[in-house]
């Protein structure tokens, strides 16, 4: 049985597309792949990680935004979703829609079975492209563990990696830390 061509699309016709959706979609290289919906435990961190992370970047002029937000990376030919994606010194956006943010600092995945091979691989070599990132960071929802990638002076990146509860993230390009305790404060067992 022969296979259907699935449709190519350009960036600005996604865009369009996009923007008339109930559903998300990333974007990559003229394809579309829709968003599955987050279980209790990821919207509770994610919750957690805006919690924590909007009182320290109050008066900073950082930005940060929560699962809607777009991150263009024309050079990857790349748009997707992330989780939680702070912004300092003045988000850049793509156009006047001011919902396809250009330029972020920090991104932070929440990983789930299905999408972790894609945060840790294609997502993160899209965003790696970004001259603004400085940190990304993965944090598991099934345990206390989070990977933290910081850009080096060199533009090389390096892992710290904890499953520490007491640990504390530093995060110098925003200029704060941030406990692992406030980010699964209050969890439901898993």
């Amino acid at each position: 049985m022969p296979v259907e061509a699935q449709p190519h699309y350009d960036f600005e016709e996604y865009l369009a597309l996009e923007r008339a959706s109930e559903i998300r979609h990333d974007f990559l290289a003229g394809e579309l792949f829709a968003m599955v919906g987050a279980s209790r435990r990821h919207n509770l961190i994610v919750t957690n990680l805006v919690a924590a992370l909007r009182p320290r970047l109050r008066g900073t002029g950082c930005e940060i935004y929560a699962n809607d937000m777009r991150v263009r990376v024309a050079e990857a030919d790349f748009a997707a979703y992330p989780d939680v994606v702070v912004a300092c010194g003045g988000p850049r956006f793509h156009d006047r829609e001011s919902d396809t943010l250009l330029d972020p600092t920090l991104i932070v995945e929440v990983l789930s079975p299905p999408t972790a091979d894609y945060d840790r691989g294609t997502k993160f070599a899209s965003f790696r492209r970004l001259d603004s990132l400085r940190d990304y960071l993965l944090v598991s929802q099934a345990e206390v563990r989070i990977e933290h990638f910081a850009r080096q002076e060199d533009g090389s990146w390096r892992l710290a990696e904890t499953s520490d509860p007491d640990a504390v993230l530093d995060l110098p390009s925003l200029g704060c830390r941030l406990a692992l305790r406030e980010v699964y404060e209050e969890l439901p067992d898993a």
